[in-house]
């Protein structure tokens, strides 16, 4: 008997997508690390947030904790690509731990801006996601009382500074373009005083992999983004591509986390991964949707990047 034919689909491959400098930088960091110390290594919090790098990592012999106190005397720590607050460097070096910041350095742009506003008198308004590790890491910049918080319009209308106009805005670097140009905005209105960045904080990959994802999202039956459930930009990706028309986007971390038999009649399927997904974890996709589709892939570039960060002094060479 001849088997029924495979549907046809088309994959509408969105670029740039997956990893960026900073992620590429952070991993190489923990890698360097045990070369250079060798295993264990520890790294404080998720070095990205990505459970298949993390475990990768893990069989190199890295070990994840959520605080220093779990990491042992004597062993070298590494410093999640978030950012950590002052006092855990602070710390580190108390304990006399080597310790290595991962921190991407356009998270530790936004630190400088915190602290050189903090040091010229004005109250700081950090845009971001409560309890997220970059919004933690900002705040652990400056004194306690010294930022406020916000995250919607609404946050923006009910908050109440210490002095009105002497004021100044960040962002985390994870969110949604759109999103954080409304609340940055509301900032104004309500205070015609206030300073933000001379260049938009949100970084160069979430930027460019939500306009990517806008290019095709509307050409789309539905759309697959790549990425973990406690990743801020991947999130983003998947409202980002239901405001640009497509009301199927779902995320998943793995191909087999995806429901074929609720994309029954796709037959055009957006893809993108977060900045902190690998580009293994898209080809797996790739290839679960070729055993059930007659699958065709179009890469859809928007831009290309060519960003490069250096490693710490300790690990170069």
């Amino acid at each position: 008997m001849t088997p029924a034919p495979r549907p046809d689909l088309t994959i509408l491959l969105a670029a740039p997508r997956g990893f960026c400098a900073g992620v590429e930088r952070a991993i190489l960091i923990v890698e360097r690390a045990l070369a250079k110390w060798g295993a264990p290594v520890y790294v404080r919090h998720e070095i990205v947030h990505n459970r298949f790098v993390v475990r990768s990592l893990e069989a190199k012999g890295a070990v994840f904790v959520d605080e220093l106190e779990a990491v042992p005397d004597g062993r070298p720590v590494v410093f999640s690509a978030h950012g950590v607050p002052k006092s855990v460097p602070a710390e580190a070096r108390r304990r006399e731990l080597v310790h290595v910041d991962a921190t991407c350095p356009l998270v530790s742009k936004v630190h400088h801006e915190a602290e050189r506003h903090f040091a010229a008198g004005r109250h700081v308004v950090l845009i971001g996601h409560a309890g997220h590790p970059e919004v933690v890491g900002t705040t652990g910049q400056l004194p306690e009382g010294a930022t406020s918080l916000v995250e919607t319009v609404e946050d923006v209308a009910r908050l109440s500074p210490p002095d009105p106009g002497r004021l100044a805005y960040v962002t985390q670097t994870t969110l949604s373009v759109d999103d954080t140009a409304t609340v940055a905005a509301a900032l104004r209105a309500r205070f015609p005083a206030i300073i933000g960045p001379r260049k938009d904080d949100i970084c160069y990959a979430t930027t460019n992999r939500q306009a990517a994802v806008k290019e095709i999202a509307a050409r789309v039956d539905a759309l697959v983004v790549v990425g973990a459930p406690n990743s801020s930009n991947s999130r983003r990706l998947v409202e980002v591509a239901h405001a640009a028309g497509c009301a199927r986007a779902v995320l998943v971390q793995r191909a087999n986390e995806i429901d074929w038999d609720a994309l029954a009649g796709v037959r055009s399927l957006g893809l993108t991964a977060g900045a902190s997904a690998p580009e293994v974890l898209v080809e797996e996709v790739i290839e679960a949707a070729r055993r059930r589709f007659a699958t065709r892939v179009e890469e859809v570039a928007t831009t290309t990047e060519d960003v490069h960060f250096n490693l710490p002094r300790a690990l170069e060479g």
